[in-house]
């Protein structure tokens, strides 16, 4: 007899430390149960394994939120907020570094022509603050190639 209480005892303590959910389902039937309520129910928790002092309702209201418990729809929306901000910048990043690239491009050819139009040997021009026309003597034409391949290095990476 001894043996059959201390067994009954042990089995009384051990649901003493089980969660307890309450939720209402769809048919508007209120349920009690050890086991998690399905996601499409109003649940509250009364009592939680950690929760051994206090009253239910102390203990559903400061009950912190479970890792798998699904997201609010505030929640959601913030994410998907975030997202879509992340993505737009890096669509816009990515447009930015196209448009470097082609300018990049563009300069070099730039240099590269004008290179060519300098070892051309033809006779060239131009035009001063005054808008007279002075024409390239071969040192001064010297002096810009070695600068054009100076760009052409730096731009044509």
């Amino acid at each position: 007899m001894k043996n059959i209480l201390i067994i009954l005892l042990a089995m009384f303590g051990m649901n003493a430390y089980a969660e307890i959910n309450k939720w209402v389902d769809e048919n508007n039937q209120m349920h009690y149960s050890d086991q998690q309520p399905p996601v499409s129910a109003k649940a509250r928790k009364l009592r939680s394994n950690s929760d051994t002092k206090g009253t239910a309702d102390e203990g559903a209201a400061t009950a912190p939120k479970v890792p798998g418990a699904p997201k609010t729809i505030a929640e959601r929306e913030a994410e998907l907020r975030k997202v879509q901000q992340e993505k737009k910048e890096a669509a816009d990043k990515t447009v930015k570094s196209q448009a470097n690239e082609e300018a990049v491009k563009a300069n070099c050819a730039n240099a590269q022509s004008s290179l060519k139009a300098l070892q051309g040997g033809m006779r060239m021009a131009e035009i001063d603050a005054n808008g007279e026309r002075s024409y390239l003597d071969d040192e001064q034409r010297q002096q810009r190639i070695a600068k054009t391949q100076q760009d052409i290095r730096r731009l044509c990476e």
